[in-house]
């Protein structure tokens, strides 16, 4: 992130940032249900930025050119649900567990390409 004008941050001139959120359902909700970091970065998406508190004048300081991807489990298990005003920002995708017969063929078929075709020389089929 670089300082563009007053103000206003984002990635140099010409290109476009991605911030990624992993396990965006881990903050422990407070006794009314909030999740603070949660709601910082909702600020972010309704407002476009933050106001800065460390300077005397309280400015807002605005952020362009940045687009956000978050993955999460389901709830339960220590993981909370999010706030629907916070999931309206983005496009939900559910991807369904794999069973163990789909599992087993894609790592069969990642060990078999390494140790058979990738190596120079290859190791033996029996390993």
């Amino acid at each position: 992130m670089e300082k563009r004008r007053k103000g206003v941050y984002g990635p140099p001139m010409g290109k476009h940032g991605l911030i990624f959120v992993d396990d965006l359902n881990m903050p422990q909700k407070e006794f009314y249900g909030a999740q603070p970091p949660i709601e910082l970065l909702r600020q972010w998406m309704d407002y476009s930025g933050w106001y800065d508190i460390d300077t005397p004048e309280k400015e807002f300081r605005v952020v362009r050119d940045v687009k956000f991807a978050a993955a999460m489990g389901p709830p339960g298990g220590g993981r909370n649900s999010i706030s629907p005003r916070y999931v309206r920002h983005f496009n939900v995708i559910y991807i369904e567990p794999y069973s163990e017969e789909s599992m087993n063929y894609i790592f069969n078929n990642v060990m078999e390409w390494f140790f058979l075709k990738n190596v120079t020389p290859s190791y033996p089929k029996n390993i």
